[in-house]
């Protein structure tokens, strides 16, 4: 079988193509960092007008490209939700078009059951398996036993993890998108420097929060003694540092919850955008390692929004006999613990 997925939840245009085989025949992302990093942020307007703008020129391209034409593809896959309200519509538009004029099976997927599954793409991780998916919008713990199959542990209480790098970024003035800039920034200065708060490190949850070391950092950039004992590049090493102790905290507590309270498991699974940080990487595989647990991670190019993770989770539930209407609704909340709610 022949996938097409795609992906305009947020500001990424994405098409891909992959067959049932797990070979990603074209996976395009077209990016619009250009045009929102005059904002220092997503402006939705003009993320779904780009979308309008480019989406049909992507698949064209890909056909041409490979060689293929819509009588090829066996199944349409298109994210529903959660994400910004425009591009959702966008894509789900295009892709029920697309279904409804070739007489292809279609399905509604939702962004975060993408990213879930991925590693069962790229790496043919088995269930069960510990979730941690950490994203601009996102950062949460999921215990997932099978395609359509997601227990939500917890997660944060207020700002998404990606959020909170680019917010601080933004206070460094490293521009946008913040998340890649820091880490990189990161590299040239010292952890441990710039004594940062690691909120609900020692709570016995699984809940996060990621707003009031946010907070911490923008009143040490406010604060004459620290902007001149300390680079931003100490900030944002002991920021990223901060991050990695939270995490590493939790994911141990998680694993614990897990064997002990649901079932046992060997997997864990590190997905989202955040998860391309080599730093976090790093730090969170010494900790799961520890535990004797098989870690996995997206390669870096598919922890970001794309096509190719709609077009996986559209086949995985397609396998589980799995379809959707064409009147299917697009979604701007979706959270992945009611995902068997699909109409």
């Amino acid at each position: 079988m022949k996938i097409l997925g795609i992906e305009c939840s947020c500001d990424d245009t994405s098409i891909s193509i992959i067959d049932s085989s797990k070979t990603i025949i074209a996976n395009e992302v077209l990016s619009q960092n250009n045009i929102h990093k005059n904002f220092n942020g997503i402006v939705p307007e003009l993320a779904a007008r780009n979308h309008v703008l480019f989406i049909d020129k992507i698949l064209e391209k890909i056909l041409i490209e490979k060689k293929l034409d819509m009588k090829h593809i066996n199944l349409i896959s298109a994210t529903a939700g959660p994400g910004l309200i425009g591009g959702l519509l966008v894509g789900l538009t295009f892709a029920k078009t697309l279904a409804q004029f070739n007489n292809i099976p279609f399905i509604g997927v939702n962004h975060l059951e993408g990213h879930a599954l991925t590693t069962r793409l790229t790496d043919d991780t088995e269930f069960p398996f510990l979730l941690l998916l950490i994203s601009g919008g996102h950062t949460s713990f999921y215990f997932v036993s099978d395609s359509n199959k997601y227990k939500f542990l917890g997660g944060t209480l207020d700002d998404a993890l990606g959020e909170a790098f680019d917010k601080v970024a933004k206070l460094l003035n490293l521009g946008f998108p913040g998340g890649p800039l820091l880490e990189e920034l990161a590299k040239k200065g010292t952890e441990n420097l710039v004594d940062l708060p690691r909120p609900l490190i020692k709570k016995d949850t699984l809940d996060m929060s990621f707003s009031g070391l946010k907070t911490a950092v923008i009143n040490k950039t406010k604060d004459k003694f620290y902007r001149d004992k300390y680079s931003s590049a100490d900030i944002a090493a002991s920021f990223q540092e901060a991050v990695s102790d939270i995490l590493c905290s939790k994911i141990n507590k998680a694993i614990n919850f897990c064997d002990n309270s649901i079932s046992p498991f060997r997997n864990v699974v590190i997905s989202g955008g955040v998860a391309s940080n080599k730093y976090l990487r790093f730090k969170i595989n010494k900790i799961v390692e520890r535990n004797g647990k098989n870690i996995y991670f997206p390669p870096p190019n598919m922890c970001t929004d794309n096509g190719a993770m709609i077009a996986w989770a559209g086949y995985e539930l397609y396998k589980k006999g799995i379809r959707s209407k064409l009147n299917l609704k697009a979604r701007p909340r979706w959270p992945l613990e009611e995902i068997r709610s699909r109409k």
